[in-house]
């Protein structure tokens, strides 16, 4: 069981840096390489961003929950 949850923790975390490395900052991000600044803009925030942005809360949640599972795991 603590490998599996190591395993989701892993994993978690390495998405956690990638898909926060993807938004955009004040500037432009690396998500404009993958069609973030050509897509349209709804409240001054693109499809791909608002899509990103619930990506990264689902990841963060599941990160999360496998911190705090490891945890009381190895309580």
């Amino acid at each position: 069981m603590v490998l599996a949850l190591s395993i989701l923790q892993a994993i978690t975390s390495v998405l956690m840096v990638l898909l926060v490395l993807l938004h955009k900052g004040k500037g432009s991000g690396l998500s404009d390489l993958f069609g973030g600044g050509v897509s349209s803009t709804y409240g001054g925030s693109s499809v791909v961003e608002k899509n990103l942005d619930r990506i990264t809360i689902v990841v963060g949640g599941l990160w999360f929950a496998g911190v705090v599972a490891l945890g009381l795991y190895l309580k």
